[in-house]
C-alpha cells in the first residue's frame, strides 16, 4: 500500500505541513496545536502521493547505456571522417584536446538542462497517476530527443549572435575558447545550484545572461563600454520572450481552465485524483499528449542552444571541416557568385564609391556599435565582391582553399550580420533594388554558413533525451506539490500543459528561446489562481527570487570566469 501524504494547514499560523503516515494515530504539532490525518481526510484534502522512488528497470537501464555508448561512437565516427575528408592538417593535438573538452562541456549543459527543465514536463501526468513516474521520464525523453532531431536552427544562430562579433571571428583563438568555456561553465554551475534546492530555474535565462556577462567582460577588458559588448536590440527581443513568457503560462492556462469549465460540464476533468488510481481514460490520453507536447516542444527549443554553441566550436577548431556547409552543390556556385555579382554592383552605385580601406574593420564596428556610417555600404560592397572572387575561383565551397576557409567564414558571417543591422537602420538610404539583392545574398550567405550536421543534432538529442531520464524528482516535487495548496486536478495539468506546449512552439518558429520551466511553473499557479485552490507564497516567492537572480548571478559567473580563462589561455 502507498503511504499516505496529507496536507495539513495549521489554523493558528496559516503555514501548511506535509506529512506521510501509513496509520490514523500519528500526530503532527504545530503552535502547540495537534494536526490530525482523520481531520485532514474528513475535509477531503489527503491524496496518495505517486512513488518518486521506484527503481528503475534493468531493461530501462541497458537501453540508457546503449543510446549512451550509441552516441558516443556515432558522434566520434562522424566527427574523424569529415575531418579525415576536409584534409584538415593536424600539427598539433592542443586545439583537439580543448575541441573535446569544449564538446563535453556542451553536451554536458544539454544534459543538465534535460534533468533541469523537462521535469516539468512530466510533473503533471505524474501527479494525476496518469503515467508512472519511470514511464513518464522514458516517454518525455524520447519525444525530448525527437524534437531536437526535426528542429530548424533557427533558436541556435539567434543565440550565437547575442555574442560579441570580434569573439566570434576569432573563436579558434584562446580568447574564443575562454568565452565558450566561461559561459557554458557558468550556465551548467547555476542550473545545478537552483536543481539541488529544487528551484525550476531557466536553462534559457541562464545561458543568456552567461553570454551577457562574457560580452560585458570582452569589452571593459578591451578598454570599452561594457554596454558595447552586447547586441542590445537582440538581446533585449530575447528579454522580452522569458520576461513574457511566465506571464503568458499564468494567464492563458488561468483563461483556458475557466473556458473548459464553461463548455466542457465533465466533472472528472475537475476533480484530483482518487487514490493512485489513473483518470478516465480520455483525461489520460489528453494528460499524455499534453505532456508529450510540451516535450517535443522543449526538444526542439532548448536543443539548438546547445547545437549553436558546438557548431561555433567546431567553426574555430576545425573551419576546413565545418566553416562552409560543403553540401552545397558546385551546380549553384554559378548563381551564388551571379547574386554576389548584383548585390556588389547596386551597393557600389547606391553609395557612389568603389573601394573603402579595411573593409573588415568597418564593418566589425558597425555590428558592435549599431552606428551607421557613409563607409559602411562600400565596405559591405567590397567584402561582397571578396566572397565572390573566392567562390568563383574555387568553383565551389568545398574548393576553396583550406588558408582561405577561415577568412570566407569571417566575410560571410560579417556581410549577413552588416546586411541585418542595415535593413533596420533609417540612415542607409538604399533603392528598392538594392535592398532586395541584399535579401536574396544575405539567404546565399546563410545556407552556406547557418547548418548543422546530422552528427550534432543526434548528440544534443541524445545528450537531452537520457538528461531527462535523471534527477527529475527535485523539479517534478515543486512543481506537483509546492505551487498549489491542493493536490493538481486533471483539468488544471492539461490546461497548464497544453499552454506550454502551444507558447514553445511558436517561439520555436520565431526562433526565440522561452523558458519551459517559467511557463510551465507559472501556467500551473495560473490554474490554481483560477479554480480558487490557493498558493504556496513561500514557494512562489523562492521561484521568483530564482527568476530575478538568474541573470545577474549567470552575467557575474560567467564574465569573471572569462576574464579568468582568458589569463590561462
Amino acid at each position: 500500500m502507498p503511504s499516505l501524504k496529507e496536507i495539513l494547514e495549521c489554523s493558528v499560523c496559516g503555514k501548511l505541513a506535509d506529512m506521510i503516515h501509513e496509520s490514523e494515530t500519528e500526530e503532527l504539532v504545530c503552535c502547540g496545536i495537534p494536526m490530525c490525518p482523520t481531520d485532514a481526510i474528513s475535509t477531503g484534502r489527503a491524496v496518495v502521493r505517486p512513488n518518486l522512488d521506484e527503481k528503475q528497470h534493468i531493461a530501462s537501464t541497458i537501453g540508457f547505456v546503449g543510446l549512451f555508448v550509441f552516441g558516443l561512437v556515432f558522434a566520434g565516427h562522424s566527427l574523424f571522417s569529415e575531418i579525415n575528408s576536409s584534409e584538415t592538417s593536424i600539427t598539433t593535438a592542443l586545439p583537439y584536446l580543448l575541441l573535446g573538452v569544449a564538446l563535453i562541456i556542451a553536451l554536458g549543459f544539454e544534459f543538465v538542462n534535460g534533468f533541469h527543465d523537462t521535469a516539468n514536463a512530466v510533473a503533471t501526468v505524474i501527479y494525476t497517476h496518469s503515467l508512472p513516474p519511470t514511464i513518464a521520464v522514458m516517454w518525455s525523453g524520447m519525444f525530448n530527443l525527437l524534437g531536437v532531431l526535426v528542429s530548424s536552427g533557427a533558436v541556435a544562430f539567434g543565440i550565437i549572435s547575442l555574442l560579441p562579433v570580434e569573439l566570434i571571428l576569432q573563436v579558434g583563438s584562446g580568447a574564443g575558447f575562454a568565452m565558450v568555456f566561461a559561459l557554458l561553465i557558468a550556465a551548467i554551475i547555476w542550473n545545478l545550484g537552483t536543481w539541488w534546492l529544487g528551484l525550476p530555474a531557466s536553462s534559457s535565462h541562464t545561458l543568456i545572461g552567461s553570454i551577457i556577462g562574457v560580452g560585458v567582460a570582452n569589452a571593459l577588458m578591451k578598454g570599452r563600454d561594457g554596454t558595447s559588448g552586447v547586441d542590445w536590440a537582440q538581446a533585449t527581443k530575447i528579454g522580452y520572450s522569458l520576461v513574457l513568457s511566465p506571464v503568458v503560462g499564468f494567464a492563458l492556462s488561468a483563461l483556458l481552465l475557466l473556458l473548459l469549465r464553461t463548455l466542457v460540464k465533465n466533472r472528472e476533468l475537475y476533480e484530483e485524483p482518487k487514490g493512485n488510481q489513473p483518470p478516465p481514460w480520455w483525461i489520460r490520453c489528453l494528460l499524455i499528449l499534453t505532456c508529450t507536447g510540451v516535450s517535443f516542444a522543449h526538444g526542439s527549443n532548448d536543443g539548438q542552444k546547445g547545437m549553436g554553441l558546438i557548431m561555433l566550436i567546431l567553426v574555430g577548431t576545425v573551419p576546413m571541416a565545418y566553416a562552409l556547409n560543403h553540401a552545397m552543390p558546385a551546380s549553384h556556385t554559378a548563381q551564388f557568385v551571379s547574386i554576389a555579382q548584383k548585390t556588389q554592383q547596386s551597393l557600389l552605385i547606391d553609395s557612389g564609391k568603389k573601394q573603402v580601406e579595411k573593409p573588415e574593420a568597418i564593418l566589425t564596428d558597425f555590428i558592435r556599435t549599431k552606428k551607421y556610417n557613409a563607409e559602411v555600404v562600400p565596405a559591405l560592397g567590397s567584402i561582397i565582391g571578396n566572397i565572390s572572387v573566392e567562390v568563383k575561383q574555387s568553383g565551389s565551397l568545398s574548393s576553396i582553399p583550406g588558408v582561405a576557409v577561415a577568412n570566407v567564414r569571417n566575410d560571410m558571417y560579417l556581410a549577413s550580420e552588416a546586411i541585418r543591422f542595415l535593413d533596420k537602420s533609417d540612415a542607409a538610404l538604399l533603392t528598392p533594388e538594392a535592398k532586395k539583392n541584399l535579401k536574396s545574398f544575405k539567404s546565399e550567405i546563410d545556407g552556406a554558413t547557418k547548418f548543422i550536421p546530422l552528427w550534432v543534432k543526434v548528440s544534443v538529442a541524445i545528450a537531452l533525451g537520457l538528461g531527462t531520464m535523471v534527477g527529475w524528482k527535485r523539479i517534478v516535487v515543486t512543481v506537483g506539490e509546492k505551487i498549489g495548496k491542493t493536490h493538481l486536478t486533471y483539468g488544471q495539468g492539461a490546461a497548464a500543459e497544453l499552454v506550454a506546449m502551444i507558447t514553445i512552439g511558436a517561439a520555436d518558429m520565431f526562433g526565440l528561446p522561452v523558458s519551459t520551466t517559467h511557463v510551465l511553473s507559472s501556467g500551473v499557479a495560473g490554474t490554481m489562481a483560477a479554480n480558487k485552490s490557493g498558493l504556496q507564497w513561500s514557494t512562489l516567492r523562492n521561484l521568483a527570487m530564482a527568476w530575478v537572480l538568474t541573470l545577474p548571478v549567470a552575467m557575474l559567473l560567467s564574465g569573471s570566469l572569462y576574464w579568468l580563462l582568458s589569463k590561462v589561455f
